[in-house]
């Protein structure tokens, strides 16, 4: 196991339980990249930090997203796992969402991150304009 990977990574899933934005923000490297699956108005690469935070914002918009539950934080020599539970609401409905976030770390920060999603369909629904 990479230590600075799981670090790093740990540092995000705590802040991100805690719901501390500015230590959220502070886990992206500069160069971040947030690859989002999908067929929604958001799918595709959102590069750099600024864009991927933007991208991140109007998720939560849309969703009513909250606080999610962290299920399993991993490492391995040259990528991190997080696996999360998020609640997504939208026009009345509410759905539990199992979420598999993939990261690449650079100088100690977060600097990539592949999103798999356990029902994209469903994530698709949600995401629509």
């Amino acid at each position: 196991m990479n230590t600075d990977l799981y670090g790093a990574l740990k540092r995000y899933a705590d802040a991100w339980t805690a719901g501390d934005i500015a230590a959220i923000f502070a886990c992206y490297h500069d160069d971040f990249t947030l690859h989002y699956g999908g067929t929604n108005p958001l799918s595709g690469d959102h590069v750099g930090k600024a864009a991927s935070i933007a991208t991140l914002a109007e998720v939560t918009r849309r969703t009513q997203r909250g606080r999610p539950e962290i299920i399993d934080v991993a490492a391995g020599d040259t990528r991190a796992v997080l696996i999360a539970r998020e609640r997504f609401t939208r026009d009345g409905r509410s759905d539990d969402l199992v979420r598999v976030l993939v990261f690449a770390v650079k100088d100690g920060l977060l600097a990539e991150c592949w999103l798999y999603d356990q029902d994209q369909a469903l994530v698709d629904w949600y995401l629509r304009d």
